[in-house]
């Protein structure tokens, strides 16, 4: 089962695999977008609501990344809906790709090239220079804010 995101609609993606989306991908999308995503429901699209306790995991897999920031509720919604239906996520975000890959969840992407590897980001401090690997509002030493770095960069 191949797993949609909005950008799925979007970008008029098409697969004669069975398809689902979660509830809140209609949000996001309008005009011909919203339109495909009403027919495709009424074809036959499964709608998943995915499980509280999924939808846990995956933000704690994603804060593990550092990419909980990123993701939107949609985007935490449609991780835990291609995990508990072994499902195959089409999406062109990254910071889903990135989450996906350390949950082992499958993703195809669309419009652009996925990940090569999987990143467990690091914060650092626009202030005092300090790196952390969990993120903060603030930096717990001097107050300034933290920015996403990524690790392979020096």
């Amino acid at each position: 089962m191949y797993i949609l995101d909005a950008s799925a609609f979007i970008n008029e993606y098409h697969t004669d695999e069975r398809i689902a989306t979660v509830p809140m991908v209609r949000e996001e999308l309008e005009d011909e977008s919203a339109y495909r995503y009403d027919a495709l429901e009424g074809s036959g699209m499964h709608v998943h609501i995915p499980d509280e306790a999924t939808v846990e995991r995956i933000q704690r897999a994603a804060r593990e990344t550092g990419d909980l920031a990123e993701l939107s509720g949609t985007d935490v919604r449609l991780l835990a809906a291609s995990f508990e239906l072994d499902g195959r996520l089409v999406t062109d975000d990254y910071a889903m790709q990135n989450v996906a890959d350390k949950l082992d969840v499958a993703v195809e992407v669309i419009a652009r090239e996925g990940i090569t590897e999987q990143r467990d980001w690091l914060f650092q401090c626009s202030g005092c220079g300090r790196e952390f690997d969990d993120d903060h509002d603030r930096c717990p030493v001097c107050g300034s804010p933290l920015s996403r770095k990524n690790p392979s960069n020096p």
